[in-house]
């Protein structure tokens, strides 16, 4: 039997960073030297073209999770096609492309890919304790080993950026990762993807503080006297920087430094517009 080529990225991008295009292909001719990068371009554009105007709760554009599932994808050294399905996983689902259009520019292979990853449950590939899908090596992966990784990748970035979910869904999220996902990465060989899948949804299980509760929601009032445009980039930010202090007092120090320099912040953000005005 041959045995299973245990999987893990050289290259993590952790949430708070934007993946590229230019970090994905860059990755995608690390691993597999000589392959053809156009169709990995071509499909950034067209998951770009039928993503347009959607927005994440976040507020960032859509296109930056095709991007960041993609990134993953190709740091887990899949070939270029599964690349390409990871950047259009969400095209036929969430918005109006005709499945032949991906057929026609991108092949059956990444068509099919796409299909399925919008179908395919997790937990099929898991029973009994064991993976049960067929053992593939990660140049040549058999369409279910694909469908899984971009299904994974898709779990693993949606738990990086899950402070945007309401309290309700996050539980439910990561009650399912632990349940499914973690078992099911293990289990494939990608143990680098489990071990963070486990550590995210964990971290979504475990009791918040009383005092980061509050201090949280100061800082989301504080959003309020930004311009809108502006406010899930600064709820981020501010969340982000929060999450590094370790006591209650020193985050309670930080809450206030943000609510007496909000209203200038908030100055400071709408002067251009006024400018633009006049």
């Amino acid at each position: 039997m041959k045995a299973r080529r245990r999987l893990g990225p050289r290259r993590v991008v952790r949430a708070g960073t934007a993946p590229s295009l230019d970090g994905i292909l860059a990755a995608v001719r690390a691993h597999h030297p000589g392959s053809d990068t156009a169709p990995v371009e071509r499909a950034c554009a067209e998951a770009a073209f039928w993503h347009e105007g959607q927005r994440r709760r976040s507020g960032d554009a859509y296109v930056t999770h095709c991007l960041a599932v993609a990134a993953i994808v190709a740091d887990l050294r899949l070939p270029p096609h599964v690349v390409c399905a990871a950047l259009l996983h969400d095209v036929l689902e969430d918005t109006a492309c005709p499945p032949r259009r991906i057929v026609d520019r991108f092949g059956r292979e990444v068509a099919d890919v796409i299909a399925a990853v919008g179908t395919a449950e997790v937990s099929q590939y898991w029973q009994g304790g064991r993976a049960i899908m067929p053992v593939s090596d990660v140049v040549r992966p058999s369409r279910e080993m694909a469908v899984l990784v971009v299904r994974l990748a898709d779990r693993l970035h949606n738990l990086r950026t899950i402070t945007f979910l309401a309290r309700a869904k996050q539980l439910l999220k990561a009650h399912e990762t632990l349940d499914v996902f973690v078992p099911v990465a293990s289990a494939a060989g990608l143990e680098s993807v489990g071990r963070e899948l486990r550590d995210l949804a964990s971290a979504v299980l475990r009791p918040v503080p009383s005092s980061y509760a509050v201090t949280g929601r100061l800082l989301t009032v504080c959003t309020l006297l930004l311009p809108s445009v502006q406010r899930a980039r600064w709820q981020e930010e501010w969340s982000a920087d929060l999450a590094e202090h370790t006591t209650g007092r020193a985050r309670t120090r930080f809450t206030l430094r943000v609510l007496l320099g909000a209203p200038r912040l908030s100055m400071t953000l709408r002067r251009p517009s006024r400018r633009e005005r006049r």
